[in-house]
């Protein structure tokens, strides 16, 4: 049997993506709450916040590291199994990668270096200052590629001659129209995934009795942030796919498993595309409900997917049920969301186990999400590289063969396996070990004794002469 050099390098690259994906949608989040941490240490000296702060700032240079180890090699999948796609959007793809480079990660670098290894070497407002940094220039470096990657969904600004991409608006290019609706909902799931993450984990530290003092402040902090933004994605979101229905119409046509254009059409609650035949071979849905969310009338005309032709037609089982499955996350986000506020009567919220379980249990939740919606975005323009102007076929490495694509697919699955095994071996010893034995010491009712430095680095001068960089 032949292997198809596109297909395999279609996978390569999703597997890639979704691997490192899951890293910053985590750290984009957490990297503000560190700022918030510090900056509530900062003002109010409650060495509460302080030990929240060393200990999630533990958890974020581990999962920074994997989402950089990860994420470089997306950019030189460019250049060996889309060199022509490379060649074509260089233009473009070039000036946005290196700007997010410069403008963002060395943000990030240099003043990660601070926050990591300056406590009780510089002052505390300095260190709060390199918290902020840290934040800011995550959501820099998400600005350039989330511009980027909508450019690629709806192009703007630009024309295609000669097989090279002519930028004839930059602001029209960089703001292209999905990019707002787009960023907007990436910044929202970072912060969701970060929200879940905390409150799980501190969740857990509830449940064993540790440091609870600090850990009641988390999950209270997480639960307020999660009942505002639950259901404000949810409304990000209905606007960010009536943006797509007008520009990606075919997409959202797989989205809502909607074969032929027609009225009223019934959001599909369950369903079994059939590409081959064209049809869904069962479905339940609501009548008329899909027309209603997306052109808010009941008798809305949504466009069919077989409006184009079967080539160019993205596969519509993975759309459809991939965007259920994001949206199914998203309500259980929201409920959850809702139950703790009702749990909070009588101060509940904190005592009730099955709750705080389901906490720990919906961790993984936003991931799952955020997986989902990607695969829904990336997939669902198929066949397109460039919307409307590239196919994934045009944008190959002429000279890449099946065998070369499927040992590469290998070994970075092998590769990531690793280091995905060894990040999270790491990751979970420091979640187990959770803030430091002094802490728990003090919670436990015995006599609060100075806290430990960071690291085993740090010498016992440099922990007396810490108090001493206040302010």
């Amino acid at each position: 049997m032949e292997l198809d050099p596109l297909l395999l390098s279609r996978l390569q690259f999703a597997f890639v993506v979704s691997f490192h994906a899951i890293f910053p949608v985590f750290t984009i989040g957490l990297a503000s709450y560190i700022a918030v941490l510090n900056g509530l240490f900062y003002k109010t000296d409650n060495p509460a916040w302080d030990r929240l702060a060393m200990f999630w700032t533990r958890v974020f240079a581990v999962v920074f590291g994997m989402g950089v180890v990860s994420g470089i090699v997306m950019s030189f999948q460019f250049g060996t199994n889309w060199s022509n796609f490379s060649l074509a959007a260089s233009n473009f793809l070039g000036p946005m990668l290196s700007y997010e480079v410069v403008t963002a990660f060395f943000l990030e670098a240099g003043f990660l270096g601070v926050l990591l290894f300056g406590r009780g070497k510089v002052p505390q407002g300095v260190h709060l200052f390199a918290a902020i940094m840290v934040a800011i220039g995550t959501f820099i470096s998400s600005f350039w590629i989330l511009s980027a990657n909508s450019w690629m969904q709806t192009p703007a600004g630009a024309e295609l001659i000669d097989g090279r991409f002519r930028i004839t608006d930059w602001s029209t290019a960089i703001f292209n129209p999905s990019f707002r609706y787009r960023f907007t909902h990436m910044v929202m799931a970072s912060f969701l995934t970060g929200g879940f993450v905390v409150a799980g984990v501190s969740a857990w530290y509830l449940l064993l009795g540790r440091d609870v003092e600090a850990n009641r402040k988390a999950f209270s902090m997480c639960l307020w942030l999660l009942l505002v933004l639950a259901p404000a994605q949810a409304v990000v979101g209905d606007f960010h796919g009536l943006n797509t229905l007008e520009h990606q119409p075919t997409k959202v046509a797989a989205m809502e498993g909607n074969w032929d254009t027609r009225e009223g059409a019934p959001l599909l609650l369950f369903a079994l595309p059939d590409q081959d035949a064209q049809e869904n071979r069962f479905e339940l849905g609501i009548p008329g409900l899909a027309s209603l969310i997306l052109t808010h009338h009941l008798d809305g005309e949504l466009p069919g997917i077989t409006e184009l032709p079967p080539e160019e037609q993205p596969p519509v089982w993975i759309v459809f049920w991939s965007f259920r499955i994001m949206v199914a996350m998203g309500f259980l986000m929201i409920a959850v969301a809702l139950a703790g506020l009702w749990l909070r009567r009588g101060g509940r919220v904190y005592e009730h186990r099955g709750f705080l379980q389901l906490m720990r249990v919906m961790t993984v939740t936003p991931f799952l999400a955020v997986l989902a919606g990607w695969f829904v975005t990336e997939t669902g323009r198929a066949p397109w590289l460039v919307y409307g102007m590239m196919t994934h076929a045009e944008g190959l490495t002429p000279s890449l063969t099946g065998g070369m694509a499927l040992f590469t697919l290998v070994g970075y699955v092998a590769v990531y396996g690793v280091v995905f095994w060894a990040g999270i071996y790491y990751l979970t010893r420091v979640v187990r070990n959770g803030m430091l034995p002094e802490d728990e010491h003090a919670v436990q009712g015995e006599v609060e004794r100075p806290m430990r430095p960071l690291s085993a680095a740090h010498t016992p001068f440099e922990q007396d002469a810490a108090p001493t960089w206040r302010r």
